[in-house]
This record gives C-alpha cells, sequence and structure tokens, in this order.
C-alpha cells in the first residue's frame, strides 16, 4: 500500500513508519523540518496541509491510507494572560486538529477518484478523560478529532472509505523517558493497571493494524492503547 504518515521522525510515528515498512509497504513520512527521507511539513502553517497532500500524491501517485499522527503537547497555563492563551489554543487545534482535517478532506476527494481508502488518526486517551489543568487545549483537540474520525465512518464508508483512530494512554518515547524515571513517573504508574507504559512500537503495531488489516466492519473504532488506564 502507499501510505502517507504524518509526525514520522520519532516516537510513535517512527514506529509506525518501521512497522509498516517492514510489512513491505510504501510510506512517505514527514516531519517539521523534513530530511533523512522525510517530507518538510510545519502543521503550524495553515497552508501546509495542501502542500503536503500535493506533494505525496506527485511522489505517491495514488495514496491509499492517510495517517494523522502529527500533534503537539504544549502547556499554557490557567492563568494565562488572554492574547497568550488564545494564541495558545489556536496553535494546538491548527496542527492537531485542522491540519488533520484538512488533509483527511482532500483524501477522502482522493479515495473517491480511486476507489477508496483508509484513515487512521492518532488520538488520545485525553479525547475521552481529559487531560491536566494546563491541557485544556489538547484534550479538546483530540476528542474533536474523534468526532471528525467518527463522522467520516459514517459518512463514506459505503464508498469504500474507513476511519479509524489510535488512543494511547501515556507512551515510552524519547520525550516521556526522562520524566518516567523521576518521581512524577511512579505517579503515572501507580494509574496504569498494566503496572507499565505503552511502548512506542505497541502502538506503532495497532496503527498498522488498523492501516492495512482491520476489516472493513470495524470503521469508526477508537482503540485504546493505555494499560488499563481508561476503559469506556
Amino acid at each position: 500500500m502507499n501510505i502517507l504518515l504524518t509526525g514520522a521522525s520519532r516516537g510513535i510515528g517512527k514506529a509506525a513508519h518501521d512497522a509498516l515498512i517492514a510489512a513491505g509497504h510504501k510510506v512517505l513520512g514527514t516531519s517539521t523540518r523534513g530530511g533523512d527521507g522525510l517530507v518538510a511539513a510545519d502543521f503550524a502553517d495553515p497552508a501546509a496541509a495542501s502542500r503536503c497532500w500535493t506533494e505525496a500524491v506527485e511522489r505517491l501517485g495514488r495514496i491509499e491510507v492517510l495517517i494523522n499522527n502529527a500533534g503537539i503537547y504544549e502547556a499554557i497555563a490557567d492563568d494565562a494572560a488572554e492574547s497568550t492563551w488564545q494564541a495558545a489554543w489556536a496553535r494546538t487545534m491548527q496542527v492537531n486538529l485542522q491540519a488533520a482535517a484538512d488533509l483527511s478532506q482532500r483524501a477522502i476527494a482522493h479515495f473517491r477518484e480511486h476507489g477508496g481508502g483508509r484513515i487512521v488518526n492518532v488520538v488520545s486517551r485525553a479525547g475521552y478523560r481529559g487531560d491536566s489543568p494546563q491541557h485544556w487545549h489538547y484534550a479538546a483537540s483530540k476528542a474533536a478529532l474523534v468526532a471528525v474520525t467518527k463522522t467520516i465512518a459514517r459518512g463514506y464508508a459505503a464508498e469504500g472509505i474507513f476511519a479509524f483512530a489510535v488512543a494511547p494512554g501515556f507512551t515510552v518515547t524519547e520525550m516521556t523517558e526522562e520524566y518516567l524515571a523521576s518521581r512524577g513517573g511512579q505517579k503515572i504508574l501507580a494509574d496504569i493497571p498494566l503496572g507499565r507504559v505503552a511502548s512506542a512500537a505497541e502502538v506503532g503495531e495497532t496503527i498498522r493494524w488498523l492501516a492495512t488489516d482491520a476489516p472493513a466492519s470495524a470503521t469508526g473504532s477508537v482503540i485504546d492503547v493505555n494499560g488499563a488506564s481508561y476503559v469506556r
């Protein structure tokens, strides 16, 4: 399959990229700066999604799967100045939600021309249970992306266009290893019945399965990968 995967340079995105490549798929990944075979796409720029999609079609021809993984997790104090607060919300919504929606819109038009396709969105446990007082905007962006996923699934299944999401909890990545080793890590582990956080490889394998092997009847599903720290 020909697959466009955003945010492929590290963490969950890199794990998904590696799993898909190992399974024999052709994957075009993105990162903010590009390089190492990745397309440069800074989704804080409202025009980036359109440019990214155009370049992906030029490189891959037909695209069969879009994986929206790129995202940011940036804190903003709940007593921040209004302008700072609104800027943080706008940036998070642009990167985590609007860019994914823009890419999905283009993917659906493309899939309609080519007999169908799949969209996999990386959401978060936070979209269901909320997040910290510094991350209202992050939780809201992921809850909205869940709604986008389900709307696409309901609206386009009859055309062979399927949508899925994976909702990780706390995940071991390059960015979290230091925190897990600190006292804060013990609090996180105490909240996870499994006794450990998910690995990026576990989430990456879930993405691979949804992108390539999940049955059509599973469209609209959100798969939790959080060690039972939040169950629905």
